[in-house]
């Protein structure tokens, strides 16, 4: 709860709307910042002040019309994302105003929504960003990935791509924190690099715009891969299955490389070997694994307050720069987690 008095509430709240659908890279033309009446809450609604916003590669899929795993985002609609923030008007029994909450209202200032929608969070346990990333939907990827989806076991040599990103970060230092024998990770600069050995712990990492995917990790991996958790897609993939070790396993939570194609990508060309090591790939949603939420926050909770689990976080200030900190997500221009500051 907060004791800082509520300031008046303005008339209307500024969101982002989608004009029309990307082909190709999205275009600021696509896209509106729009001002909407700010809407008081029906009895089981609450009125929520947004603090961050969450921007997602995600994303870019629910732009297009293309029949997927969730509903086309509506032209000329608020586009819907996670944000975490304080109610400041309540209809709902058991959600009084002060209340923090988590909710999926979307890219706006103000979100008026059910309560049973929100999940309330403690700003006290943990900065109120974090519930976007390592302790949100971000962390419970990267748990409910290599946990169940890889069938990751102590001893298992795990390759990640995209390793700086949000959940690539916290999938390399969840192998190490449970007995991985070797992780190694991907990223598009020597300052990523850097980081993920120096502070995240991995024992190896490559730049992969220095040469080969393939070259690089098997130099960075000689012995194989157990595990290969999938953001990139493409030239990874195929590089991964190169070096599965028998039994390996894939799981697949992102392609980023390729959701801006406009014609199809070419799949790896070197599926056959799953054959030989019996490998085996398999794509994953968050949603599916909503069942792993308390274990995944019992578990992961001490590590993130001891500091034995570190983030980052790429946070942009200002509403109006939604658009940009979005498109930065898919040029990888973040480290860790980007999020929107209001």
């Amino acid at each position: 709860m907060s004791d800082t008095p509520t300031p008046p509430l303005p008339a209307v709240s500024r969101e982002w709307r989608l004009l029309s659908r990307p082909v190709g890279w999205p275009k600021a033309e696509d896209f509106e910042l729009a001002e909407a009446e700010i809407r008081q809450p029906r009895p089981g609604q609450v009125l929520v002040r947004n603090a961050y916003l969450s921007v997602d590669p995600y994303m870019r899929g629910r732009m297009s019309a293309a029949k997927s795993y969730a509903a086309p985002y509506e032209l000329g609609k608020a586009m819907q994302r996670g944000a975490v923030g304080e109610v400041v008007a309540s209809a709902a029994d058991g959600v009084p105003v002060g209340t923090h909450v988590v909710h999926y209202g979307g890219w706006r200032e103000y979100t008026t929504l059910d309560a049973r929608h929100t999940v309330p969070v403690d700003p006290d346990a943990a900065p109120l960003s974090t519930y976007l990333g390592v302790l949100g939907m971000t962390g419970l990827t990267a748990y409910a990935g290599l946990l169940r989806t890889a069938s990751f076991k102590k001893g298992d040599a795990v390759f990640v791509s995209g390793a700086a990103g949000a959940v690539g970060s916290q999938v390399g230092q969840l192998a190490r924190l449970k007995g991985a024998s070797r992780v190694v990770g991907s990223a598009g600069s020597d300052e990523k690099v850097r980081l993920l050995v120096e502070e995240y712990g991995f024992d190896a990492a490559f730049n992969y715009k220095n040469g080969p995917v393939s070259e690089q990790l098997r130099e960075a991996a000689p012995d194989g891969v157990d595990v290969y958790f999938d953001n990139v897609g493409g030239e990874h993939l195929e590089a991964a299955i190169g070096s599965l070790s028998q039994g390996g396993r894939i799981a697949v939570c992102g392609m980023i490389s390729v959701y801006n194609n406009t014609e199809p990508a070419p799949g790896p060309r070197n599926l056959a070997r799953l054959i030989q090591t019996r490998g085996r790939i398999e794509g994953f949603l968050v949603g599916d694994h909503a069942d792993l939420q308390p274990a995944f926050v019992e578990e992961v909770g001490p590590w993130v307050a001891s500091g034995a689990l570190k983030y980052r976080e790429t946070v942009v200030d200002g509403v109006e720069h939604t658009l940009e900190a979005f498109l930065g997500v898919l040029r990888g221009d973040n480290t860790g987690k980007m999020i929107v500051k209001l």
